[in-house]
Parts: C-alpha cells; sequence; structure tokens
C-alpha cells in the first residue's frame, strides 16, 4: 500500500538539510530503485522553486510499503529524523486515484 509521509523540519534547518541531505537522498534512492516511489521532494519556505536562504518548511514522500508500521518506522530513522532536521513526522495511508 502507499504511504505518505509528511515531515515538518525545526525552524533555521537549512545548514542541518545540507548536511545530512547526501545520506536522506541515498536513502530514498534506495526505494526509487525498488520502484517503491510516486513523488519524493521538499516543501520550500516560500513560493519558490529556489527558497534560497529561506530554506524549506518540511519534506513529502509517497511510498510503497507492506504496512502502516514499516512506514513508520522507515519515516522514524530517516537520516534528517535522526540529526534533528525534522520536528515531527506524520505518516498515512494514501490511496492513489489520478492520474
Amino acid at each position: 500500500m502507499w504511504y505518505v509521509i509528511y515531515s515538518d523540519d525545526v525552524e533555521n534547518s537549512l545548514p542541518l538539510r545540507k548536511t545530512t541531505r547526501p545520506a536522506h537522498l541515498a536513502r530514498i534512492q534506495q526505494l526509487v530503485d525498488q520502484g517503491r516511489v510516486l513523488v519524493a521532494g521538499p516543501c520550500p519556505a516560500i513560493d519558490s522553486e529556489d527558497p534560497g536562504e529561506a530554506g524549506f518548511s518540511g519534506s513529502v514522500v509517497i511510498a510503497e510499503f507492506d504496512s502502516l508500521a514499516e512506514a513508520q518506522t522507515w519515516a522514524d530513522t530517516d537520516p534528517y529524523m535522526l540529526a534533528g532536521v525534522y520536528a515531527r513526522v506524520t505518516v498515512k495511508p494514501f490511496k492513489k486515484v489520478l492520474p
């Protein structure tokens, strides 16, 4: 089943994001390589493709897992979560309808 993982950043997360980004992306790439990612990306803190120093307010990953518990465990052990980039993570089942 698909699960949406929505993560809220702590204030001024950009320096932590920059140092932890390679590990975070490598972990998501493993899911991509397994064909388990529908979409993933950050949420800019301002209305801009490149928010610059404004940074990001969070991230969204929609990926396939065997259960809500597995998705939650994956989210809880994300490098951004472990490094303190994320203040909180919400994981919910997701039903893809369109397209």
